[in-house]
């Protein structure tokens, strides 16, 4: 069971800017924004149920962590075009006059030496006011939007959330829970990673690790390797290589119960792509499982179109495919080191986290099974 989104405020769109389509009482409105390296995204919803409904979204590429490789800085262009885009993010919380919320910003704000006097400029030009979280609990997260995907049959779950300057991983072990409560266990990590309401078995975090690589800083670290599979070759393995301090790394689980649940656009892409879709659906990409071979199919798929094709590919699009590949050799590490049959694909992320543990912390939510 997923959250209900209005049609067309998918992943892929360069540019999201849907008007309210009810007009709820203020009261029961929650909303969450994530600035991340590449793009500044937002939801505003309604609890509904177990869920919740979208009301309004926005999603806008801004680049903001164009050039801080090699600077260590945010640009002035960089921070314009956001603030622009915060501008409109303003815009909305306030036409939906919406009191409850909340707004982060993770890596690229994280890196820079000017991060907190971008936030200041922000609040002074927008009245937002950002939060600079830390990546455990980016990583928190990302875990908890992920809760209704998670099949009861799993008893070893890695999420992965694959950013535009970090990559999170999350092991946790549910061997300890039963089944019918698998997902309720996930969802209950609002709180941290270690926290339990103490009227079940809780679920257990094996290891987790924040990769500062993500699809714009592992592209920048290769940008001067001209040969496209080379380049690839080369991000793949260098991804790989960072994952060494990673508990789990080297020890492969068996195939049965261990699911992967992967979030980023570099997963939703993969998955259009491999359901030929002309169109984005969300409602056809979100939940679907694909197999490793299905995912190493569709990514040969990319390195045989090479840069020009991948630039007229429509389910790739002029806003992603500068990144596709660096996101496509992070997941194709991945798959190297744990093989499975049960990889889950997440349209959703740190917005719907936020807006889950809003709604969990205020108790909006019914106490619902999961499917």
């Amino acid at each position: 069971m997923t959250p209900k989104r209005p049609e067309g405020a998918g992943a892929i769109p360069k540019s999201v800017e849907s008007p309210a389509l009810s007009s709820p009482g203020p009261a029961n409105l929650y909303a969450a924004l994530d600035l991340g390296t590449n793009s500044c995204r937002m939801l505003i919803a309604q609890p509904q149920g177990s869920q919740f409904v979208v009301v309004d979204s926005f999603s806008k590429s801004v680049q903001l962590g164009a050039g801080l490789e090699r600077s260590g800085r945010l640009s002035r262009s960089s921070i314009y075009r956001t603030i622009q885009a915060l501008r409109v993010c303003q815009q909305k919380l306030k036409r939906n006059r919406v009191t409850r919320m909340r707004l982060v910003a993770t890596e690229a704000c994280r890196r820079a030496s000017n991060g907190g006097e971008f936030m200041a400029r922000v609040r002074r030009e927008t009245g937002l006011h950002l939060d600079i979280i830390e990546p455990q609990e980016e990583a928190q997260l990302a875990v908890v939007s992920c809760a209704p995907l998670v099949s009861r049959k799993t008893d070893q779950l890695l999420v992965v959330d694959i950013g535009g300057g970090s990559t999170e991983l999350v092991w946790i072990d549910l061997t300890n829970v039963p089944p019918a409560e698998r997902p309720k266990s996930i969802m209950r990590m609002h709180n941290g990673f270690h926290s339990s309401d103490g009227s079940s078995p809780a679920a257990k975090v094996v290891d987790w690790i924040s990769v500062p690589l993500g699809v714009a800083t592992l592209r920048d670290q290769f940008n001067d390797v001209e040969d496209d599979s080379a380049r690839f070759a080369l991000m793949s393995w260098f991804f790989e290589e960072n994952l060494a301090e990673f508990a789990p790394y080297k020890d492969e689980p068996p195939r049965e119960g261990f699911q992967i649940v992967g979030t980023s656009g570099t997963v939703t892409t993969v998955a259009a792509s491999h359901l030929g879709l002309k169109r984005y659906d969300r409602n056809k990409v979100d939940g679907l499982r694909m197999t490793s071979d299905e995912i190493d199919k569709v990514i040969r798929s990319y390195l045989a179109l090479g840069p020009t094709g991948r630039r007229r590919d429509p389910r790739i699009g002029m806003d992603r495919q500068a990144l596709i590949m660096s996101g496509a050799a992070i997941l194709q590490a991945l798959l190297r080191c744990w093989p499975t049959d049960r990889l889950s694909v997440a349209d959703r992320g740190l917005r719907e986290g936020m807006l889950y543990a809003q709604m969990s912390e205020d108790g909006v939510l019914t106490d619902e099974e999961h499917e």
